[in-house]
């Protein structure tokens, strides 16, 4: 039965783990996911909102946001297939790879735009 799935990559090794976590696996799977997805959407926002702040500066969040919604979407694909390979075959799992690089960058995307909205 495992042969058969798909990803051959991910199920096609170890054994079956208890379903519990890999449940578990899939909702932090799609918690990247909404995590993504709201970022996209605040880079899209901050760009149709057309902000009292410079064009350049707008432009440059828009993209910076859009780009991590991008990067949490891979991490959430990543992230999952590391884990449920790592269950299958009794390995430790393994942490967000790109969590403290999406968490920095994101703080200072966000200080920088409440620092424009307030102060210019």
């Amino acid at each position: 039965m495992a042969r058969s799935r798909f990803p051959r990559s991910v199920y096609g090794r170890g054994t079956e783990p208890d379903p519990r976590f890999s449940l578990a696996n899939e909702r932090t799977f799609l918690a990247w996911i909404r995590t993504s997805l709201a970022l996209v959407a605040a880079g899209v926002g901050v760009h149709a909102l057309h902000l009292q702040i410079p064009q350049e500066l707008g432009d440059v969040a828009a993209i910076v946001l859009i780009v991590l919604g991008i990067a949490a979407a891979g991490q959430a694909l990543v992230g999952w297939a590391r884990n449920e390979r790592a269950m299958r075959e009794g390995r430790p799992l393994h942490g967000a790879v790109t969590a403290t690089a999406l968490t920095v960058v994101l703080v200072l995307t966000t200080v920088l735009l409440a620092l424009a909205i307030f102060v210019l």
